[in-house]
């Protein structure tokens, strides 16, 4: 009886692993993917994996090949730095040897010969079971949801256990996943197309699918089952974003009669409302509304509409109505639990610009100028509609410029006034127009300064986007522009993103994002991108952006060869 329920048991697991997929075909195809530069053949595999798994598992094998592992809109961080992954795979193989450089090096190659190397084999037993891809994402959730006192030890005890039951090859995948750098080349543009080819999908509509869903990942959580491209309630779209102008002339010699918007100075927004129930979303899709209660009541104020979806900006202001500084105002996002104190110490104000749907109609496809007078019509105190104004004429627009500086503003946008709202796009329908000339940027690395410095990583380096390979290269360095405090939380932030660590150097996950402030681009042999930023120093510490949203090489180069026709023109005069 006992060998028979031993059996059935044994069966029932069988059953089980073949339902379940398992981690080490994952691996499979991770390393398929990662032996091909052709585009064409990464689609194909990677449509192949969607196609054949279940929606959920498919979603979390995609998350864990790009290096993701959690969606923009979910708010968890794994926290894992080299130093730590490290300790854990030394304590495992006994070791003696000394941490790794990984500059440049594939971070999982190096655990993936460790464990190899020195990792004593295990005899497998009749009921040892190999991992599913379900229960990696599993025990990586666990490491993200270890927090507070003792929060360090627990995440080693879950890494700890995670690896000594991989493979080195599965070790190497979930390495570099954890690392977020599984260098697969699986850009979003790439699962957009593998997502079309998997279910037999029109790629635009795939695309567009994407960009109001929020992410690739919940679109392959659909099985691409999206009926209509309608905004939903309380699932936030990607924003619009807007190119650069270097004048009104530039502007409105492109529009013609075109709407002026303030630029304020805030976080942007997006605010859901169905009935009392309030949700606001960052623009980088994670939810906020623990943060703002006031602006909450705002919106069930000033907001006349059963539903509605709308964009805005948040800003802090003084006694006077005056903006206050952008580093002000994040002191309030940083923090999930509010004190009344703050919330009267730093008051915040809401301020709306677009109009995305409105009791179930969705103003995506309308142009800009019917979305906002349609906006007028439904908001009303305690929220206030950003300051526009319709103009052709280059004398009005600069003394609308003039006006918004005055009063503390960072400049203009401009708005086609029949342009659509389209999610996620860095078109020309938006171009932002300001005095100083700024880019954001990523920051890749950083040393310790120097005297008073040399307690904080606070020398960066400063890197933009190359959109066709996806890395990102160095445009200047800088240790202008924060204060104490910000080089306090920048350094403990770049620990919980290190790739290497040393006493002088770290170099991180390319995540936090800052914008910078410049004279001029210089052609520098220094930096492998082949420019440099001059007097560059740092605005701002851009918390509500992704990477994906900060400047791209082109943009540098495209600033930099305008200088150069300028100085032309110039000196032909």
């Amino acid at each position: 009886a006992s060998i028979n329920c031993s059996l059935e048991r044994l069966a029932f697991k069988i059953v089980i692993l073949l339902l379940l997929v398992l981690f080490r075909d994952l691996v499979k195809t991770a390393k398929e993917i990662a032996s091909t530069s052709s585009r064409l053949t990464k689609v194909k595999l990677m449509a192949s994996l969607i196609r054949s798994l279940e929606p959920e598992t498919a979603a979390k094998a995609s998350l864990i090949l790009t290096g993701k592992v959690f969606p923009p809109s979910d708010p968890r961080e794994l926290n894992v730095s080299w130093s730590t992954l490290w300790r854990v795979i030394n304590s495992l193989v006994s070791t003696s040897d000394q941490k790794r450089d990984v500059s440049g090096v594939d971070v999982g190659e190096i655990v993936r010969d460790l464990l190899s190397k020195y990792r004593v084999r295990r005899q497998a037993t009749l009921f040892e079971e190999p991992l599913t891809v379900d229960e990696v994402y599993s025990m990586l959730e666990a490491i993200a949801s270890a927090e507070g006192s003792g929060s360090k030890s627990k995440k080693e005890m879950f890494l700890r256990s995670l690896f000594s039951r991989v493979s080195p090859d599965e070790a190497w995948l979930l390495a570099n996943a954890i690392v977020g750098e599984t260098r697969l080349g699986l850009s979003e543009g790439l699962l957009i197309d593998s997502i079309a080819k998997a279910y037999n999908m029109n790629r635009n509509f795939v695309e567009k699918a994407v960009m109001i869903l929020g992410d690739p990942y919940e679109m392959i959580r659909l099985s691409g089952r999206v009926e209509e491209l309608k905004p939903m309630i309380f699932r936030p779209l990607k924003p619009m974003l807007a190119q650069t102008a270097s004048s009104i002339e530039e502007a409105i010699e492109e529009f013609g009669t075109c709407a002026f918007e303030y630029k304020l100075d805030g976080v942007r927004v997006q605010v859901h409302k169905s009935g009392d129930n309030v949700k606001l979303f960052s623009r980088r899709l994670s939810e906020i509304t623990v943060s703002i209660p006031d602006i909450v009541n705002q919106v069930k104020e000033g907001v006349r509409a059963r539903s509605a979806i709308l964009e805005g900006e948040i800003i802090a202001e003084d006694s006077m109505g005056r903006p206050r500084p952008f580093q002000v105002l994040m002191r309030r996002f940083r923090r999930s639990n509010i004190d009344p104190k703050m919330i009267e110490q730093i008051p915040l104000k809401l301020y709306l610009f677009d109009l995305i749907l409105l009791d179930d109609e969705s103003f995506l496809d309308k142009p800009y100028i019917e979305r906002r007078r349609k906006l007028e019509e439904i908001i009303e105190e305690p929220v206030k509609l950003v300051p526009m104004i319709l103009s052709n004429s280059i004398e009005e627009a600069e003394e609308f410029l003039a006006k918004a500086l005055r009063d503390g503003h960072e400049g203009l946008m401009a708005k086609r006034t029949n342009s659509p709202y389209t999610p996620g796009v860095r078109g020309r329908n938006w171009l932002k127009i300001k005095r100083a000339m700024t880019l954001d940027l990523v920051i890749v690395a950083a040393e310790r300064g120097y005297g008073r410095r040399h307690r904080w990583y606070s020398d960066y380096y400063l890197a933009a986007r190359d959109p066709h390979t996806n890395e990102y290269l160095v445009v200047g360095k800088t240790f202008k522009g924060l204060t104490d405090d910000e080089f306090e939380w920048m350094t403990n932030k770049l620990k919980s993103l290190a790739i290497e660590e040393s006493s002088k150097f770290i170099r991180v996950r390319p995540e936090i994002v800052v914008e910078v402030a410049f004279n001029e681009i210089q052609r520098s042999p220094k930096y492998e991108s082949g420019l440099a930023l001059r007097f560059a120093r740092i605005v701002k510490i851009r918390e509500d952006k992704v990477p994906e949203e900060a400047d791209t090489i082109d943009r540098v180069r495209e600033l930099y060869e305008g200088q150069v026709k300028h100085l032309e023109t110039a000196y032909r005069k």
